[in-house]
């Protein structure tokens, strides 16, 4: 395997800010059963009260952040 090929799995794996709220999200939508579970593609399950956690955790980061995002980051986090 390639250098490139390297490079790249290293790249889908940078932990940033825009990554972080992404990954939260869409956590908070497969619990709302409104993705599929990607490790099972079958079916779609709810899981409310984890689903509000990590909703809650969205919004506290919004305001913990508040004056702190670049305009992407926080066009990001106001969004989800």
């Amino acid at each position: 395997h390639s250098h490139e090929n390297d490079q790249e799995q290293n790249d889908s794996m940078e932990i940033n800010f825009a990554n972080y709220v992404s990954s939260l999200a869409f956590q908070a939508l497969i619990f709302l059963g409104e993705l599929p579970n990607p490790l099972d593609d079958s079916k779609l399950e709810k899981n409310l009260p984890q689903a509000k956690f990590l909703i809650d955790t969205l919004i506290m980061i919004r305001e913990k952040t508040k004056g702190n995002l670049t305009p992407e980051e926080d066009n990001l986090i106001s969004a989800t």
